[in-house]
């Protein structure tokens, strides 16, 4: 059996994609081979192809090392279960080194949704993740590590960072392991979506990189006031001011903001919202995906009935705004961030 403490002491070393890194060059890789070993678990491959093997490229030294490093890459994200829906979606719990748990979902054609945080602090009143608060920040590494666990499943050609925790609040780590996946990971630079509720350090810090994502931005509401009460502790940033500043970067980069609107029976699905999302995005580079609500059982918000989605995805579609109705990937399995793991952890200690 093993000895927690002495597990956690050595897991550590390789929570972030830095870590993995130092110690390639501890076994006398150089960049070329870093980058092949990085490459291979990125893209969940072997190291060794029909057309080159190891031995023909990695140092002896770094070749010996590999099958512990490989032992400890693979056990960054481990599953813990799966539970899949009927729509093609399956939800990941997964359990990370120190014992705490994530979830990932795998998505149809070929998307992943991944988590940066254990827990949340922005608190979304309607998020089961809100609930738990701030557990602690996932590494760069064990964002990855998600990413390779997601393709030792199916293929995986899409990231969005949509799971549990607000990457904005874990910016470092989540810029890492975007830039990995970018290049070496082989995704898309638009196929990788950085989802925050809005944060000027966002706006800062992403045109910077390497690789430049996909934006999507949690809107909820085109009233500050209401937006303050569904995500109180979200930047206090006007609806109108975020959406100038997904503006400014959706020009820069050339890929349309995506907003995202959780619909919430008799709070946010009201005509005067979408007079309000009018105002907001007509003749901007952007696109609205409305979402109904994934009923969160005591959280106290309804899901409305799809006819009405649906009558107001159209009322957008007909006044020039590019929308989608979305329905919620996993609604039969607790699709909902943070539902399979809170049940999980039910079941555990009942």
């Amino acid at each position: 059996m093993h000895n927690p403490p002495e597990k956690k002491k050595i897991w550590s070393r390789i929570t972030r994609i830095e870590h993995i890194r130092r110690r390639l060059r501890d076994h006398g890789a150089k960049p070329c081979h870093e980058a092949r070993v990085l490459q291979a678990w990125a893209r969940a491959i072997p190291v060794d192809t029909r057309r080159r093997r190891a031995e023909d490229f990695l140092p002896l030294r770094l070749r010996d090392a590999l099958p512990d490093l490989n032992t400890e890459l693979a056990g960054l994200a481990r599953l813990a279960c799966e539970h899949s829906g009927e729509d093609g979606s399956a939800r990941l719990l997964v359990e990370l080194a120190d014992g705490q748990t994530v979830e990932s979902v795998l998505l149809p054609r070929g998307g992943l949704c991944v988590s940066s945080q254990v827990g949340c602090a922005v608190g979304c009143r309607f998020c089961m993740t809100g609930r738990m608060g701030l557990r602690r920040q996932l590494g760069s590494a064990e964002i990855v590590a998600q990413v390779a666990l997601g393709r030792t499943r199916r293929p995986v050609n899409r990231v969005v960072f949509m799971g549990m925790g607000e990457p904005a609040h874990n910016l470092t780590n989540v810029l890492d392991a975007i830039e990995l996946l970018g290049t070496l990971g082989a995704i898309g630079h638009k196929d990788l979506v950085f989802s925050t509720v809005g944060d000027r350090r966002v706006f800062e810090r992403l045109p910077q990189g390497r690789v430049k994502p996909a934006l999507a931005i949690s809107l909820h509401s085109t009233s500050a006031q209401l937006r303050a009460q569904l995500l109180p502790q979200a930047p206090r940033i006007d609806p109108e001011e975020l959406v100038e500043l997904g503006e400014h970067y959706a020009r820069g980069t050339g890929y349309p903001i995506q907003y995202q609107w959780t619909l919430l029976a008799d709070i946010n699905d009201s005509d005067a919202e979408v007079a309000g999302i009018v105002r907001l995005l007509a003749g901007k580079y952007a696109m609205m995906n409305f979402i109904p609500y994934n009923v969160n059982d005591g959280l106290g918000f309804h899901r409305p009935s799809w006819e009405r989605a649906n009558a107001l995805a159209g009322q957008l579609q007909g006044r020039g705004i590019l929308t989608r109705l979305r329905n919620s990937a996993g609604q039969d399995v607790d699709g909902g961030c943070g539902q399979l793991r809170a049940r999980t952890l039910t079941q555990s200690r009942s």
